[in-house]
C-alpha cells in the first residue's frame, strides 16, 4: 500500500518532467525551420543541414515549406563542398517541386555543382557535359527566369573549357607530329566553338600543321580567314607570313 501511495504521488511529477523534456528536444516544425534558417544565414551549414534533413522527414508531403527545405538542404551540402550529393539533391528539388519558385534556382545550382565536380578542362568532361545539359534544361523550362540568365554565363564558361580541352588534345598530337589527328581536333574547335578564345589558337595551329604537311590550299584558306577576322592576332606573322602559299 505504501509503495502504491508513493507511485501515485510521484506519477504527476514524472509525467510533467517527460513532457518538459519532450518539448525541449522536439520543437514544432515551424520553430525548427526558423532555427535552420538562422543556422544557414550564420554560415553554420553543417548544423543547418542536419536541421533541414530532419525537417524533410517531419513535414507532411503537402507542406508549403517543403520546396524551401529541399532547396536549402542541397544548398547546405553545396556550401560544405559535398558537390555530388548537392547536385542530386538540387535536381530532385527541381523535379519534385517544378511549380515552385525554387525550381529554376535549384536547376541552376545543380549545374553549378557539376561544374565544381569537373574542376579542370583536361579531366574527363562527364560532369561538364551534365552541367551543360542541366543549364539547357533550365533554359527550356524557365526561359524568362533570372536563373536562366545566370546559367547563360555559365554555359559560355563551359564552352571555353570544352574548347580548351579540344585544343590541348590537338596540341598533344601536333607536338608528336601526328598531324592528321591534330587537324581533327583543331578543326573541331573552330567549328564547334568559334566564339571562344581558343578558336584563334586552333586556326594558327592549323596553319602551322598545313605548312608542315604541305597542304598549300588549306594553308592559304586558313591564313586568309585569320587575316580577315583576326588582323591583329598575336602570332599571325609567324603562322601566316606574307607568303602563305604552303610548302615545307
Amino acid at each position: 500500500m505504501r509503495t502504491m501511495r508513493v507511485i501515485r504521488l510521484l506519477l504527476p511529477l514524472v509525467v510533467a518532467a517527460c513532457a518538459h523534456h519532450a518539448s525541449g528536444t522536439a520543437p514544432a516544425p515551424e520553430a525548427l525551420l526558423e532555427k535552420a534558417r538562422a543556422q544557414f544565414r550564420s554560415g553554420d551549414f553543417r548544423k543547418a543541414l542536419q536541421s533541414f534533413q530532419r525537417l524533410a522527414f517531419e513535414l507532411p508531403p503537402n507542406d508549403p515549406s517543403l520546396p524551401e527545405v529541399r532547396y536549402l538542404t542541397a544548398e547546405a551540402q553545396f556550401q560544405l563542398k559535398q558537390f555530388t550529393e548537392a547536385a542530386q539533391a538540387f535536381r530532385h528539388a527541381a523535379d519534385e517541386f517544378a511549380g515552385s519558385p525554387f525550381a529554376p534556382l535549384a536547376l541552376l545550382r545543380a549545374g553549378d555543382a557539376n561544374m565544381r565536380l569537373w574542376r579542370k578542362p583536361e579531366l574527363d568532361p562527364t560532369f561538364g557535359l551534365e552541367a551543360l545539359a542541366i543549364y539547357e534544361d533550365l533554359a527550356g523550362r524557365y526561359p524568362a527566369s533570372n536563373a536562366a540568365a545566370r546559367a547563360r554565363l555559365h554555359v559560355q564558361q563551359l564552352r571555353e573549357w570544352f574548347a580548351d580541352k579540344e585544343y590541348k588534345n590537338g596540341l598533344f598530337y601536333f607536338k608528336r607530329r601526328a598531324f592528321d589527328s591534330g587537324i581533327i581536333y583543331f578543326k573541331d574547335v573552330v567549328a564547334r566553338f568559334p566564339e571562344t578564345s581558343r578558336a584563334l589558337d586552333a586556326l594558327l595551329r592549323l596553319a602551322d600543321t598545313y605548312r608542315q604537311v604541305g597542304y598549300r590550299e588549306e594553308l592559304r584558306e586558313t591564313c586568309e580567314h585569320v587575316r580577315r577576322f583576326y588582323p591583329q592576332a598575336r602570332g599571325l606573322e609567324q603562322s601566316c607570313p606574307p607568303d602563305s602559299s604552303g610548302g615545307r
